[in-house]
């Protein structure tokens, strides 16, 4: 474990039983309230991306915009946002795709990646990898190409990194649980 590693895990906070009886909620919230940390992470992604060629990177809504964001000024690239089904003002492409318990849909804004766009794909978490899965698909939709996924925290028990696999794309995480 490396010290960005140590330093992520004694801030975030478990929050037992949340949001129901039996998850155990992995709270960033005083990750976001402690600037040198939250710089940290950012750099932390930044250093594990140095090898790769990105165009643009795809935060998933919302917590995929904290860190999506501001790792995409400080690489000089577009941020393209991914959000629930209905939340964008202008034309659309969007995913559908299955939860545990239901389904849900995901959209972007139909010029947000240019066919060859090389877009890495951003959120906070990655637990079954549905949503971030979904999200690529919309990168390949139109034309895009999957060349990473990151996440501040990887719920391993969860098999999420299954279901990113067959995007061949390499999957950046700073903390594992």
């Amino acid at each position: 474990m490396n010290e960005l590693e140590n330093r992520l895990r004694t801030a975030i906070r478990a929050v037992p039983d949340f949001p129901k009886p039996g998850v155990l909620f992995r709270d960033i919230t005083p990750v976001l309230e402690d600037v040198a940390l939250s710089n940290a992470a950012v750099a932390g992604f930044r250093q594990a991306l140095a090898d790769h060629h990105i165009d643009a990177i795809a935060g998933i809504e919302s917590r995929g915009f904290l860190f999506g964001m501001p790792l995409a000024m400080t690489l000089g690239i577009p941020f393209v946002t991914v959000r629930k089904k209905g939340k964008l003002p202008w034309k659309t492409v969007s995913y559908a795709y299955d939860l545990e318990y239901g389904s849900a849909e995901v959209e972007m804004h139909v010029d947000s990646v240019k066919p060859g766009m090389r877009v890495m794909v951003h959120d906070d978490l990655l637990a079954t990898g549905g949503t971030a899965a979904a999200a690529a698909e919309l990168i390949k939709k139109q034309g895009g190409v999957v060349a990473a996924f990151s996440f501040l925290i990887e719920l391993s028990f969860l098999n999420g990194m299954d279901r990113l696999k067959p995007y061949g794309a390499e999957v950046v995480r700073l903390v594992t649980y």
